[in-house]
């Protein structure tokens, strides 16, 4: 059983890895064996990333990208399959947040989010894709979030809900388009985490109640708890597992 979970000999690139969620998707993914590529803006902050992951036995690659412009995105692909030859697993975790009254929100705000929470997740899936594709083989995780399935009353995030609800079927209509490349395409559902990302979200008056009385563990989530979730869908563990979301949220959808 315990080879089910090794992703030893494998590669994986994840995105949006100079913070929060990219940062534990990285280490996870080390831990079980695999080399990693970590992308993000920030390449400062990725070279600790890079020291922590490679202190794991594993090898990494920093590379700093916007996945938001797909030129840079395209160079990130290659960097990474010239560096270590092919990749196999793809973290597609890069986001944004905001929030914001819907009647309040720019025209600008509104395309940024869906930008790099929609379109960008596109961008990277595509390119890796085609790598994938080649090698007939795959494992593509993207990072949506508990906020795909439902708005929360009292925090004013549209954007993001709906960019979120765009990755579900991103994710679908994926798995169905490349299935017979034997790539297989799921998502993480991430209910509340502490981030860079979520921290204004967490700050909002309010948002404390709405956990406590929508959440039945009553609390956001810690650090790791995801890690399991990450690990079985880039692993053969998820083999016949494809178009799925599991959401990691404390028991909030199953209301």
């Amino acid at each position: 059983m315990k080879k089910l979970f090794d992703l030893s000999g494998k590669v994986a690139l994840v995105t949006g890895a100079s913070s929060g969620l990219g940062i534990q998707f990285a280490k996870a993914l080390a831990g079980q064996g695999a080399d990693i590529a970590i992308a993000a803006r920030r390449l400062e902050r990725l070279e600790q990333v890079k020291k922590d992951v490679e202190a794991m036995g594993v090898r990494c690659l920093a590379i700093k990208c916007d996945v938001g412009n797909t030129d840079e995105v395209v160079a990130m692909v290659e960097q990474a399959k010239s560096h270590f030859g092919k990749i196999d697993i793809l973290a597609n975790n890069a986001g944004v947040s905001g929030v914001s009254p819907a009647e309040a929100q720019t025209d600008e705000d509104w395309r940024s989010i869906i930008d790099i929470n929609v379109n960008a997740a596109f961008y990277v899936a595509r390119e890796v894709g085609k790598v994938m594709i080649t090698q007939k083989y795959g494992r593509i995780i993207n990072t949506a979030s508990v906020c795909s399935a439902f708005a929360m009353p009292g925090v004013p995030i549209t954007a993001y809900n709906t960019s979120k609800g765009a990755v579900w079927m991103l994710t679908k209509s994926l798995a169905v388009e490349w299935a017979k490349h034997n790539i297989t395409v799921n998502c993480i559902g991430p209910g509340f985490f502490r981030s860079e990302m979520t921290e204004n979200t967490i700050k909002t008056p309010g948002f404390d109640a709405t956990i406590k009385a929508y959440c039945p563990m009553g609390r956001i989530g810690n650090a790791g708890e995801l890690d399991g979730a990450l690990v079985y869908f880039a692993s053969d563990a998820s083999s016949f597992t494809t178009g799925q979301m599991l959401f990691i949220d404390g028991g909030w959808t199953a209301i």
